[in-house]
């Protein structure tokens, strides 16, 4: 029995990882995706197994489209990254809110009751942290003290540092940006659809993804396609405030393999929605990733800057226990392996400025 699987946003660094792991898994595969030219640059074609369609999440007529036949979607369309100033808000929130919307009131017309989510661990604001054996949130870091130098979360009650531990999906949200509150949206239209069809959601939340293929020197990706992006010019990659930042940094084929375990869990859970975490579960810090980059390139060493984004968390790291225990997933490529490979390995081209 062929099974038919709808990657939207399936021409994107996750996305192209999920059709290469759905694929070499058995599934049939069609992929809709809008190749924004601020995005995707020059794109690469997909395998020729895959039914491309061309056409916009936000589009009913395209959506409709590219459901007809498929049993499963997995929904990796969005605009990512923190972004460059709030005046970019309604373009996150047409892209992943109204898409997400679009999509789930499609599915529902074509009577498709099985969804995977990407989402972030964005929705979680700082991570977890402990004071004297009790869980504390802390409050978004003041700019006076990011001025100062003064990078480490507080104890409210106390003023002293705060330990940081491993987040939990129990663990409370708390976006703190724009992109972080548009994919908390996201989770909780998934979440009312369930409620809504009696389908199954899981709800992804990637951890710090890295890996072949990230768009290059954008203001929208990772920390590590910056850092990379800076090495291939020739130049020592900027960490921002002193690169004790702690990450959880999870190779992208361990995310699409995590994927590929969530379809499986739709199958067998209806009327369910469910989070997890998506990370290596191993703890490393910026500056970690930065050092580990330039040594694999041969590059100049990194530099501490000292400068700050508002919004950018201090520690957030992943529990990813509950993906392990339900789904029976684990992260299999090593930090330092990962990095060797992707500190020469080729990234998409820059987009066109503008």
């Amino acid at each position: 029995m062929t099974r038919r699987l709808l990657v939207t946003g399936g021409a994107g660094f996750i996305g192209r990882a999920v059709v290469g792991a759905a694929l070499a898994a058995g599934w049939e595969v069609r992929v809709l995706d809008s190749l924004r030219s601020d995005v995707h640059g020059e794109t690469a074609p997909l395998p020729d197994r895959v039914e491309f369609v061309r056409g916009d999440v936000t589009s009913s007529d395209d959506v409709a489209s590219a459901l007809d036949g498929v049993e499963v979607v997995s929904h990796q369309a969005a605009k990512v990254g923190l972004g460059v100033n709030f005046s970019e808000a309604p373009d996150y929130v047409r892209s992943n809110v109204l898409g997400t919307s679009v999509l789930l009131a499609a599915m529902t017309d074509a009577s498709v009751r099985r969804l995977v989510l990407a989402s972030s661990m964005v929705v979680y604001g700082e991570g977890s942290y402990a004071a004297g054996g009790r869980r504390v949130r802390p409050p978004a870091r003041r700019a006076a003290d990011l001025d100062a130098g003064r990078f480490e979360p507080l104890d409210p009650a106390t003023g002293r540092p705060l330990e940081p531990m491993l987040v939990s999906e129990d663990d409370g949200v708390d976006p703190r940006n724009v992109y972080a509150a548009t994919k908390l949206a996201q989770e909780h239209l998934a979440a009312a659809w369930v409620i809504a069809t009696g389908g199954s959601a899981a709800a992804l939340r990637y951890h710090n993804v890295y890996g072949p293929g990230m768009p290059q020197n954008t203001p929208y990706a990772g920390v590590a396609s910056l850092f990379r992006s800076a090495l291939e010019r020739g130049e020592a990659p900027r960490v921002y405030e002193d690169g004790a930042q702690r990450r959880d940094f999870v190779h992208v084929r361990d995310v699409a393999s995590a994927g590929i375990a969530a379809l499986d869990w739709t199958a067998r859970f209806e009327g369910a929605f469910r989070p997890f975490n998506v990370g290596s579960g191993v703890v490393h810090t910026v500056g970690d990733l930065a050092n580990e980059l330039s040594r694999g390139r041969g590059g100049p060493e990194p530099i501490i800057t000292g400068e700050y984004r508002l919004g950018d968390v201090r520690h957030i790291t992943a529990s990813s226990a509950r993906l392990r225990d339900e789904l029976g997933w684990t992260a299999c490529v090593s930090f330092e392996d990962g990095m060797r490979e992707f500190a020469t390995a080729p990234l998409r081209p820059a987009v066109a400025a503008g």
